[in-house]
């Protein structure tokens, strides 16, 4: 039985434990909307999923609040299904199993989900309680965020009735969120006729492992190894060095989680294997954990002899390949000018897969700035075009812009000196929120970001803060009393 159930706030730790036995990964959400409308319908709550797959639930004002304005609480119900190598999870199917280290809610080997699942437990727990004053409220719980921000780009226009709009996807508590980047999904593709591998040649699978990862957007700009771009050094070195051949590649699984995991086979002649495995293996781990000696802790470089494989990579291709690879921009491009300590502009090689006759690199650019999005964009797409490759763009989503008018920032900002007798910090963030491309649907709609603290999200350390849960709960319930008249 799950201890998070018995925390404080109940209202939300017993909801968010619901949640959790709940699969939830991007593009197989059928059971935890199911869930919802359920949940909803036992509460006597209007809900309903729209044509996008989101979930929407009404509630009426408390009475005597009537005359404020409609308040929007919103987050979205997928969650990143990223793992431990030595974990048998399957996120199709199993509840995510949580356990409490100190101040700290984790999860064993998996993500934990606290993204965006606090956001949704805390629309549960408003939803459910009618001793909380409020005025109308909407919630609204979207769909693929974490993929393509499903839900809130192909949702009709006329979806939402609120005038303003709570984002409780933010993941440090103390801080209000007015702005983020914006970003685009960057794919090469190439096909090719794969050719016979040298019955007398070896095979050496070469597998790094044990990488932070993180979110590409909020961590990018924490030196975190990206696995894709380590092995591309590597690989770059044994087709020069010691005549390797590329079979196949497979690194990363999400175009916005940073890589923590890279494997690829290589070919070699039978002379050259006990030379690669000394030199350019056991030279490569030095110099990786040289590198990143106080950010990656846990690297883990290794190689082993397996089955030879019939087929490779043609000789011009992989080389195309593997140097489009190693010049592909990845990780901070610039910082904002005026906000020098936030990102502006930044790129992450999210997926490399190489093999059976394919490549497909995926890449997420991200920016406050269009302008710079588009050269960053175009930097990447003049290496992957040189190697030959079909470039595409999809899923692009505006930048969130600041409004310094925001009523809301205003009266937040002095409920939070109020509560706590200390000031938040209002700033901009580089991670991609829902709220552009909500603000571009609904211009007039006044917009926040806020939420507890979290850690490492997208990666298997992800973890929850449990004393600021508290802080956040209290925050919102003020929220709700004080909301601004109509």
């Amino acid at each position: 039985m799950s201890e998070i159930k018995h925390l404080q706030p109940e209202a939300i730790w017993k909801n968010f434990d619901l949640l959790t036995q709940v699969p939830r990964p991007s593009g197989h959400l059928e059971k935890v909307q199911k869930f919802l409308l359920d949940w909803a319908k036992e509460h006597a709550i209007e809900a309903f999923k729209d044509e996008a797959g989101n979930i929407l639930m009404y509630k009426p004002a408390t009475p005597g609040m009537e005359d404020r304005k409609t308040l929007t609480l919103q987050g979205h119900m997928d969650m990143v299904p990223q793992k431990t190598k030595e974990s048998t999870h399957n996120f199709e199917t199993d509840p995510i199993q949580t356990w409490i280290d100190g101040d700290w809610v984790k999860a064993k080997g998996t993500t934990l989900g606290s993204d965006d699942g606090m956001a949704v437990a805390t629309i549960m727990g408003i939803f459910e309680d009618d001793t909380i004053p409020h005025g109308p409220l909407e919630g609204f719980i979207t769909a693929d965020e974490e993929t393509t921000m499903y839900g809130v780009e192909h949702m009709a226009c006329d979806t939402l009735k609120g005038e303003i709009l709570l984002n409780l996807d933010d993941e440090t508590e103390g801080q209000m969120i007015v702005g983020s980047a914006g970003g685009v999904n960057q794919n090469a593709e190439l096909t090719y006729e794969e050719v016979p591998t040298d019955p007398e040649d070896v095979a050496v699978k070469v597998t790094l492992k044990g990488l932070f990862g993180g979110h590409s957007g909020l961590e990018i700009n924490e030196g975190r190894a990206n696995a894709n771009k380590l092995m591309a050094r590597l690989v770059q070195d044994a087709i020069a060095n010691f005549e390797a051949r590329l079979c196949c590649w497979e690194g990363g699984n999400m175009r916005n989680a940073i890589p923590n995991r890279a494997e690829v086979v290589l070919t070699l002649p039978k002379e050259n294997v006990e030379a690669f495995m000394e030199e350019c293996v056991t030279d490569w781990r030095k110099v990786f954990a040289d590198e990143y000696a106080v950010v990656e802790k846990n690297l883990e470089l290794v190689a082993e002899e397996v089955a030879l494989p019939e087929k490779q990579v043609p000789v011009e291709i992989q080389d195309n390949l593997v140097d489009a690879l190693c010049a592909c921009h990845n990780g901070v491009m610039r910082m904002i000018p005026e906000v020098p300590h936030i990102v502006e502009t930044s790129s992450n090689l999210g997926i490399v897969e190489i093999g059976g006759g394919k490549a497909k690199f995926v890449v997420l650019v991200r920016s406050s700035r269009d302008s710079m999005r588009e050269c960053c964009a175009e930097t990447i797409e003049s290496a992957f075009l040189m190697a030959g490759m079909k470039v595409t763009y999809d899923h692009a989503y505006p930048a969130w812009q600041p409004n310094p008018q925001s009523e809301i920032v205003a009266i937040m900002s002095k409920l939070y000196k109020e509560l706590f007798g200390q000031e938040s910090r209002v700033q901009v963030v580089h991670a991609g929120l829902e709220c552009g491309v909500i603000g571009a649907k609904y211009p007039k709609m006044d917009m926040v970001s806020f939420g507890p603290t979290l850690r490492s999200p997208h990666t298997p350390n992800e973890r929850c803060n449990i004393p600021s849960v508290a802080k956040y709960w209290k925050f919102v319930l003020a929220t709700l009393k004080n909301a601004p008249k109509k």
